[in-house]
């Protein structure tokens, strides 16, 4: 592994972006950039928003997500990526779990 990816965190998710592995990781940054492109700074709001995404959601989350883990993809990349829908799916799942009471090394 190489040393961008190598400092694993419980959440943390790889998804392969034109073959290459992009890490996806929730932070506090990444979170902060959600509620405001996707909720309007509402928490709240960003979570309705989230229980039926589009393909515009999903780009958002996967810009954000990638920021988090490093290497920001811009729309532009996404825009012409080939990536796994159902990969894609699964690593921001993955990175949200992150969030919840059960999730690796959490109290």
């Amino acid at each position: 592994m190489s040393g961008a990816m190598s400092d694993y965190r419980p959440g943390d998710a790889t998804l392969r972006v034109n073959g290459e592995p992009v890490r996806l990781r929730l932070t506090l940054g990444a979170l902060a950039e959600l509620e405001d492109r996707l909720g309007g700074g509402d928490l709240s709001a960003m979570t309705r928003r989230l229980e039926q995404p589009g393909a515009g959601v999903l780009l958002i989350l996967l810009e954000a997500l990638s920021a988090g883990g490093g290497r920001r993809l811009s729309p532009r990349d996404l825009d012409t990526a080939a990536i796994d829908l159902a990969e894609a799916a699964e690593a921001i799942a993955t990175a949200f779990a992150a969030l919840a009471p059960h999730a690796e090394g959490r109290p």
